[in-house]
């Protein structure tokens, strides 16, 4: 469903009926996705020890902040996306989310290596976005930019329906454009490669995710 991500974490497919007709996920649907988003977070891990150490970002670099950052709004897609696997109706919603949730957290995984390996804390000192040029100016009520508000997170948690599905697509849309927005921010900032290479493929996927949601929700009209 969507492009290649940093691991290779299989999409997780929404049960079949014998007719051929996808079924709301239950229980051993669920508990399938949460082992392929733990699968994806270790494959992750892996990634990220891969990345050479000879040259180290230090504590308030680009890379830095943009690792920090990014898991935290890679965290809110996760949960955004095991929602809409848990509870949406439409097949492809809850498709889309899957992909989101197992592959964002892989994404985590290797950003949190990439910290270890720096020596760095998952924490820094320095201000939210303040690794990007005029990024703290894009700091609205607190968050970072497409991230949703905890109002709205919560209506999405209590959401049921086409309601749900329609409410997960526009907030992950806007969710999308802000991430891309960050991404680009450490690939205008050069520096290290591996670094780069993952952004550059973290945009690629969100890029073709934006796609599918805002044809989806076409579709739902939304």
């Amino acid at each position: 469903m969507t492009a290649p991500t940093t691991t290779d974490t299989p999409p997780v497919e929404p049960s079949v009926t014998t007719s051929g007709d996808r079924r709301p996920a239950g229980r051993y649907g669920v508990l399938a996705l949460t082992a392929a988003v733990v699968v994806g977070l270790l494959l992750g891990y892996a990634g990220g020890l891969l990345t050479p150490t000879l040259t180290r970002p230090g504590d308030s670099s680009a890379e830095a902040g943009f690792a920090r950052d990014m898991t935290t709004h890679h965290a809110q897609a996760v949960e955004m996306g095991l929602i809409a696997f848990d509870r949406g109706t439409d097949p492809e919603v809850r498709q889309i989310g899957g992909d989101i949730a197992t592959g964002q957290q892989g994404e985590i995984g290797t950003m949190q290596t990439w910290l270890r390996s720096w020596g760095l804390d998952p924490t820094g000192d320095q201000p939210r976005m303040a690794w990007m040029p005029d990024g703290t100016g894009k700091i609205e009520n607190g968050l970072m930019p497409g991230m949703a508000t905890p109002e709205e997170m919560a209506k999405l948690r209590v959401a049921q329906g086409r309601d749900l599905d329609v409410l997960f697509l526009q907030m992950m849309i806007k969710h999308h454009l802000g991430g891309i927005h960050m991404i680009q921010g450490i690939l205008d900032a050069g520096g290290d490669d591996d670094v780069r290479k993952v952004a550059q493929t973290m945009k690629n996927t969100q890029q073709t995710d934006l796609t599918n949601l805002q044809n989806a929700l076409k579709r739902l009209g939304g």
